[in-house]
């Protein structure tokens, strides 16, 4: 009976709002992330991201990652480390909290992509330019107006 009038997903927008820190969380989640969603915690990385699953959602959409409220609006795709970035993209079925990633002593620790930014990498080019730049003849002044001043 609660289906066929509806009950149940006004339920689930009270689950969703309950789950998401109330009306004050739910807004500010809102506000930094323009989703609400309802799902299960699968794990959280060592910089912070929360990473969730449900199955409820759409195959593509039912897993997702919110972002750690220490970079606030500016969190970009490239701050998600490569184990988490397989199980988020369908490459495993498996997230590094149940099987977790293999370490080399070669490997080096995840940092995010800062392209863009003003802190991004600039390489110093030890090529000469293939066009270079046009500088106006400059006036030569005349003996008589170097002496006359």
């Amino acid at each position: 009976m609660a289906k066929v009038i509806g009950l149940d997903k006004i339920k689930r927008g009270f689950d969703i709002i309950r789950q998401n820190g109330g009306i004050l969380g739910s807004f500010l989640k809102l506000y930094r992330t323009d989703d609400l969603k309802q799902g299960t915690l699968v794990g959280v990385d060592k910089y912070g991201n929360k990473y969730f699953e449900n199955n409820m959602y759409f195959y593509g959409r039912n897993r997702w990652v919110e972002y750690s409220e220490v970079v606030n609006m500016d969190y970009d795709g490239s701050q998600v480390p490569a184990e988490w970035h397989h199980w988020l993209h369908y490459i495993t079925d498996n997230p590094p909290t149940k099987v977790p990633p293999v370490q080399h002593r070669w490997m080096i620790d995840h940092t995010e992509n800062k392209s863009g930014t003003s802190e991004a990498y600039y390489p110093y080019s030890t090529t000469r330019p293939k066009i270079e730049t046009w500088t106006p003849p400059q006036k030569h002044q005349s003996q008589s107006q170097v002496s006359s001043h």
